[in-house]
């Protein structure tokens, strides 16, 4: 049986979780011990008592909700939030003392925890959210702040923030990580299959185009067409199922993924980066060419140009082919080949028709047929290249298409 290739997505937030959990429990157990420490000076004992059962039955009720994002709703956030206010704005009510000695609020600490789901849940805007409205009710429940109450309340502002922002970055660096091995699953898969095809169909349409030539009559026609089929899909395997991406060349070869901002001035290969992001490989396009009649010969390298340069110059090449179909017969042979250069694109395409005779361009144009003129020498100027067109009588056709590049742009080979 075949070995599939599993994508296991790992989630760097799950710890964060777990932990966000357990301090929860233990932050609300701390509120407790106070209180037992504490009861003999509270005026209030009963109002107290009655908002930390609240907060025990809470805090042990809502344990499931504090184990993933997806669990953590806007709902219980708000809630979760407004238990902690609550408790930090009745402090006075259950202990006048509280705003004379600076002592702790009901919730005590657990109320940061509150803060770190927001934080958690939506990045640092959502944390400095929470701990803002945090703040703002430790400064009205104190009533003249003391250096010790700013001290702790930018204390939480600032770590929840801090957090927040580290939550962001993880999520990021998870997806870049996921899209990595999904592109290495999916080579070692498109490898695999590669080499079954190889080892079954393309033998068998092997098999089948010598026997036609053979046994001769309709099965010669079986055969060939049987040939272009094998050539066809030797052709797709060795191009691979999607076109290749300097990224997915980066993954596949272990190299590091780096996150980069669009937008950051100092960052001196963050629009090189998206330039080539936005690319498009040309043997992906021209690879439908290839056939029993057509030699398609490429870099083993990705061709890289703007994605409308890119598809100007492959329908450039499928008009000149046309025209071999049209004008070069049925037994006519074509061959392309690529050429990358660091200044330029260059692409052939050379037949062994019967060539074009003199003028016939001329009239062939003066009787409205503008094949060459508009399909392959338009596009061309369009994109600031050009088109030659070199014709011998009896021996074939060649036409150049060459396509600068723009501001030198990266993927071009060196020619030494």
């Amino acid at each position: 049986m075949a070995r599939r290739e599993r994508v296991v997505r790992m989630s760097v937030e799950l710890p964060l979780w777990r932990a966000l959990a357990g301090y929860r429990v233990l932050t609300m157990l701390y509120a407790l011990l106070l209180f037992v420490l504490n009861k003999q000076y509270i005026e209030r004992q009963a109002v107290a008592l009655g908002y930390l059962a609240v907060l025990a039955v809470w805090t042990l009720a809502t344990l499931p909700k504090v184990r993933s994002a997806a669990r953590c709703t806007r709902p219980f956030l708000a809630v979760d939030l407004t238990i902690a206010l609550t408790g930090i704005l009745i402090t006075p009510l259950a202990d006048a003392q509280a705003q004379e000695t600076d002592g702790p609020t009901l919730p005590s600490i657990w109320t940061a925890g509150a803060v770190l789901a927001f934080a958690l849940k939506g990045g640092w805007r959502w944390a400095g959210f929470a701990s803002s409205l945090v703040a703002v009710a430790n400064m009205v429940e104190r009533g003249e702040p003391s250096g010790d109450t700013f001290h702790n309340v930018v204390l939480v502002w600032v770590a929840s923030i801090a957090i927040g922002y580290v939550v962001e970055v993880a999520r990021a660096s998870e997806r870049t990580l996921a899209r990595a091995l999904e592109i290495e699953a999916a080579t070692r898969e498109r490898e695999r299959l590669a080499r079954d095809i190889h080892d079954g169909v393309l033998q068998v349409l092997a098999m089948v185009q010598r026997r036609g030539a053979e046994v001769g009559g309709e099965a010669a026609e079986l055969g060939r067409m049987a040939g272009e089929q094998e050539i066809a899909l030797r052709t797709l395997v060795s191009s691979g199922l999607v076109p290749t991406t300097r990224a997915s060349e980066d993954a596949s070869q272990g190299a590091v993924v780096r996150l980069v901002d669009v937008d950051d001035p100092d960052d001196p290969d963050a629009s090189d980066d998206v330039g080539a992001a936005a690319e498009q490989d040309l043997r992906s396009l021209l690879a439908r060419h290839a056939g029993a009649r057509v030699t398609l010969s490429e870099p083993g390298a990705p061709v890289l140009l703007p994605p409308a340069a890119a598809t100007e110059l492959a329908a450039a090449v499928s008009a000149a082919l046309d025209n071999v179909d049209r004008h070069a017969g049925p037994g006519a042979h074509a061959w392309i080949l690529v050429e990358d250069w660091p200044d330029e694109v260059v692409v052939t395409v050379r037949d062994d028709g019967p060539g074009i005779p003199d003028g016939r361009l001329a009239q062939a144009e003066g009787e409205g047929r503008l094949g060459v003129a508009l399909s392959i020498r338009g596009r061309l100027r369009d994109l600031g290249g050009t088109a030659e067109l070199i014709s011998v009588p009896g021996q074939g056709t060649e036409v150049e298409l060459k396509v600068p590049r723009a501001h030198g742009v990266p993927g071009g080979k060196d020619r030494t």
